[in-house]
């Protein structure tokens, strides 16, 4: 049996992107890929990023808010930074084999209507999914 790949995403308060990203990526990939969330400071899930998840059948209601020091002493062979915010300040992850970066807006920005702010969400989230196929989803060479 092989080992999995390790991979963390990284957002400023571990509560909507990278735990977004955590979610899709274990759920579509979860076969080749052990997936884990940080945040550079630590804040709670916010309740829309699992409401958005949840309507494409993915539950991250379970999961808890953590910075990059709660989870020390953890290997990772990549580590993705999400926003500039996570990149300025963890340019390159310790413990990481790879760290590379690909931005998304802050969902908890969107303004407007409750509807408005959850297309904001809905936004991310299936931009982040788009992301997460075209570059972990490709089969690894053998």
């Amino acid at each position: 049996m092989t080992q999995k790949t390790r991979v963390l995403f990284i957002c400023t308060a571990n509560a909507a992107r990278s735990q977004m990203a955590e979610g899709l990526l274990r759920a579509k990939y979860g076969s080749r890929y052990d997936a884990f969330s940080a945040g550079t400071r630590k804040t709670k899930v916010s309740t829309r990023a699992i409401a958005v998840m949840q309507e494409i059948g993915i539950d991250i209601s379970h999961h808890r808010s953590k910075t990059i020091e709660d989870l020390g002493g953890v290997s990772f062979d990549l580590a993705v930074t999400l926003c500039d915010n996570a990149r300025a300040i963890c340019p390159v992850v310790s413990g990481a084999k790879k760290t590379i970066h690909c931005g998304f807006p802050d969902p908890h920005l969107t303004r407007g209507r409750e509807e408005e702010i959850l297309n904001g969400y809905r936004d991310v989230r299936d931009r982040i999914a788009s992301w997460i196929n075209e570059t972990l989803g490709k089969p690894t060479p053998q």
